[in-house]
């Protein structure tokens, strides 16, 4: 977010002044905050999104995938009524798709109203995603603020490399 300070002479500055001070924050938030993690969209048939940065692999026959979400986000209620769901870590040139299925950025027509997608049983993909998976959805609790919810990977689907897109202390970041 930008603020514009209206002093003679001043400039743009890239601060929040909604935001709460730094020593006032939850210690715990500001320790997340600290951990560089993926940026991942999640989409449902229906369709539904949300931007994830939440999100665990661990390998194994099956591979299983974890990852906290809003529980009130249209994402939930549309992959808890098909039982399945697509993850696709984004890459750097998804910084405004990421932020619209975050709610942070205006989507005019609706949230897949922009872009090229691809249909998958498991929900839309944006079409130039360097992967997916296709998720079958097994539980889901309240943890913290957040729902844990924990799926089994039934497809992936990878083409090539892509560098990620990572959230780091309140910003997106690039590798290298």
């Amino acid at each position: 977010m930008f603020h514009v300070n209206q002093e003679p002479g001043a400039q743009i500055h890239h601060t929040d002044p909604f935001a709460v001070p730094a020593d006032q924050r939850s210690p715990v938030r500001r320790l997340r905050g600290r951990l560089a993690a993926p940026v991942t969209l999640w989409t449902a048939p229906g369709p539904a999104g949300l931007t994830v940065s939440s999100t665990l692999v661990a390998d194994g026959e099956p591979g299983r995938l974890l990852g906290l979400i809003d529980a009130e986000s249209e994402f939930w209620a549309a992959a808890e009524e098909a039982g399945r769901f697509a993850v696709t870590p984004l890459g750097p040139p998804h910084r405004q798709l990421a932020d619209r299925f975050a709610g942070l950025f205006p989507s005019p027509g609706g949230l897949f109203a922009i872009d090229r997608w691809t249909d998958t049983p498991y929900g839309p993909v944006p079409a130039d995603a360097g992967g997916w998976v296709g998720c079958r959805l097994d539980t889901a609790r309240e943890y913290g603020w957040s729902l844990l919810v924990e799926a089994t990977i039934e497809q992936v689907e990878l083409a090539g490399e892509a560098e990620p897109l990572l959230h780091h202390r309140g910003r997106y970041r690039e590798l290298g």
